[in-house]
């Protein structure tokens, strides 16, 4: 028995990195996850992962995945997607707000005013906004069950520099995202927190190294890591006390006393 049997979660931006983290363990816990994304067919992003190989690797563990392509940028797709969750299962449990565009010139070092302002459009419409509109239609499944949990991915970036001044105000305002969903969803019992990764070995990461050597990969987390947080946040029976506050995923591993995948 998985300590998330019954429950059914949507995780966005599952094609790889955290996000794919978040709905391996999901999974391995027991619930049902959609895992959402633009990629279907390697070759269409720059970096490998797809929606359908991460469903694919849940369903070989034994878990159970549904692959749905959604581009969180069209509201009407996002819509589509809930319904589809709505019209199968009735209900929501947890949503991993997770899908976030990363410009190029995230990592390039380069001040604000030489990057393209299309810059604060990628970060806020596909980070902030996102999270946004995939917690309105989020909260409308949770609320008649006074239950779940949504878990927005976010960013030590949203209280120090971090990589670009556009990426540090999409987080600050995710996690004030966070705390203001929070406030109107307690009554109804719904958490929603925001969580921290550390420095994370996805595949955007080990594709970047070269351009970032000051950086420890290799005591770096696996994008697994993550997902252990959210899992262990949705098995808590007491995650309102939580609510409104971002936390650490390290911080959470000591709390709830579980390891990365290497040990």
């Amino acid at each position: 028995m998985g300590a998330l049997d019954g429950r059914v979660a949507v995780v966005t931006g599952a094609s790889r990195g955290i996000g794919k983290g978040c709905a391996l363990e999901l999974a391995a816990a027991g619930a049902l996850v959609y895992a959402t994304g633009r990629t279907v067919a390697e070759g269409e992003a720059p970096l490998p992962g797809t929606i359908g190989a991460t469903a694919a690797e849940i369903e070989a563990a034994g878990g159970r995945a549904v692959a749905v392509r959604c581009d969180h940028r069209d509201d009407a797709q996002v819509l589509a997607l809930f319904e589809r969750v709505r019209r199968e299962h009735g209900r929501l449990d947890v949503l991993v707000n997770n899908a976030f565009l990363i410009p190029p010139e995230l990592i390039a070092g380069l001040p604000f005013w030489r990057c393209p302002i299309s810059n604060w459009d990628d970060m806020i419409d596909v980070g902030l906004r996102s999270a946004y509109v995939a917690s309105v239609f989020a909260a409308r499944l949770m609320v008649p069950h006074k239950a779940g949990l949504i878990a927005n991915i976010s960013s030590s970036g949203a209280a120090e520099y971090a990589w670009h001044v556009a990426y540090g105000v999409g987080k600050a305002g995710l996690d004030r995202l966070t705390a203001d969903t929070a406030h109107e969803l307690r009554e109804h019992a719904v958490a929603v927190v925001s969580l921290w990764p550390g420095l994370v070995r996805t595949e955007r990461a080990e594709a970047s190294r070269a351009a970032l050597p000051s950086l420890d990969f290799d005591s770096a987390e696996s994008p697994r890591f993550s997902g252990r947080a959210v899992a262990a946040l949705a098995a808590d029976a007491d995650v309102l006390r939580r609510s409104g506050r971002a936390f650490a995923a390290r911080e959470l591993a000591e709390e709830y006393g579980f390891r990365d995948v290497d040990g």
